[in-house]
Formats: structure tokens, C-alpha cells, sequence
């Protein structure tokens, strides 16, 4: 652990003082906007009132981003750990959306995006109030996730099926017209997931 704050809980970079790097699809949307609002005013009022329009609008907007981007670009303190801002890109938000839908309709696409995630949660969630290797253990991490009898047999055949979404051991499918997760077992994953 040498080189790094002992208090540091990740390796996720902190920020930097470039704080616009991040900032692009908010940057293209704002350009694409002000673009159309001068040709609008073109449309009505002529070339000169949209060039003073573009102008304005720029320079409102550049000031209004600048603001933004210098509180949130001044380095963190050594001794506190970067904490991730509630803003976020809107095209986060559709990508996540997309991983989603295309996990419930497509096998491969729930083995290729959706299952390493939730297998991820599941491994961290284990190893953080369990102390136990979902990878190296996965019969203790199926105890644990499933609902038993006590002798470590597992209740239902719905059960089962919960962990044959989870199971790291199992080969990701190669067929193209296997349908993916059900919505109502995603949620049921998730709900224990949050339970464990």
C-alpha cells in the first residue's frame, strides 16, 4: 500500500483541474441548442440578430459552465477520498436503460454486459459483510444468497433459477434467438442483492 493515503477506499482516479474533459455531451447538446436558437432567430429576423443572438447565448452560457466546472475541478485534499458528484450525463442514463432492455431480450447481451455487473454487486456485497469469495466459494455465496433449509439445500425451484442468472460457473450462451432475464427475476435478484 505503499504510494497511496491509507484512507483512500478505491482506485478510481481523482478529479483533476481539467474539469471540462468531462463535460461533452453536455457541451455538444449546448452547442446544437444555441446553433438551432440562431437559426430560428435567422429564420425571423435576419442574419444580424442571429449572430447577436449566438453571441449572447454564448457568452451566458460559457459563463454558467465555468461556474459549474471550477468548483467541482478544485483538487480534493489528500487526506479525503473522491466521492462521485450527482451530476451525471444523460446519455449515462440511456446507456444503462439500453443495457437493460437488450439484457431482457437477448441472452447474449445479459451474459456480455448485465451479468458481470450483478456478479460484481454479489462478489462485493459477499466479500464486505460476509467475508466470503463469491469466485473461490460459490457454494458458501449460494447459501448465503438463497434461502436454505438449513442444510444448505435450497427451498424452490424459483431459487434455483435466481442463481443460474448468478452462477460464475456457468458458460455464457452462444445462441442468438435465447430470450434474457425476465424483468420480475431481475427484480427479484436486485431485492436480494439489497437483502444480503
Amino acid at each position: 500500500m505503499t504510494g497511496r493515503p491509507a484512507d483512500r477506499r478505491d482506485d478510481r482516479p481523482a478529479p483533476t483541474a481539467d474539469g471540462w474533459r468531462g463535460c461533452g455531451p453536455e457541451l455538444t447538446v449546448t452547442v446544437v441548442l444555441m446553433l438551432a436558437t440562431s437559426l430560428a432567430v435567422y429564420g425571423y429576423f435576419g442574419a444580424g440578430a442571429a449572430v447577436l443572438t449566438l453571441i449572447i447565448v454564448a457568452v451566458v452560457v460559457f459563463v454558467l459552465l465555468r461556474g459549474l466546472v471550477s468548483a467541482a475541478a478544485a483538487p480534493l485534499p489528500q487526506h479525503e477520498t473522491w466521492q462521485p458528484s450527482g451530476r451525471t450525463s444523460f446519455t449515462g442514463f440511456w446507456r444503462k436503460r439500453g443495457i437493460l432492455a437488450n439484457a431482457t431480450a437477448s441472452m447474449l447481451s445479459y451474459d456480455a454486459e448485465l451479468r458481470p455487473t450483478l456478479q460484481h454487486l454479489l462478489a462485493a456485497r459477499l466479500a464486505e459483510r460476509h467475508d466470503i469469495n463469491l469466485y473461490a466459494d460459490p457454494a458458501a455465496a449460494r447459501r448465503l444468497l438463497l434461502p436454505g433449509t438449513g442444510d444448505g439445500t435450497v427451498r424452490g425451484r424459483r431459487d434455483d433459477q435466481l442463481w443460474y442468472w448468478l452462477d460464475p460457473s456457468r458458460p455464457a450462451e452462444t445462441r442468438h434467438q435465447v430470450r434474457g432475464i425476465p424483468p420480475r427475476t431481475l427484480a427479484a435478484i436486485i431485492d436480494r442483492l439489497e437483502r444480503l
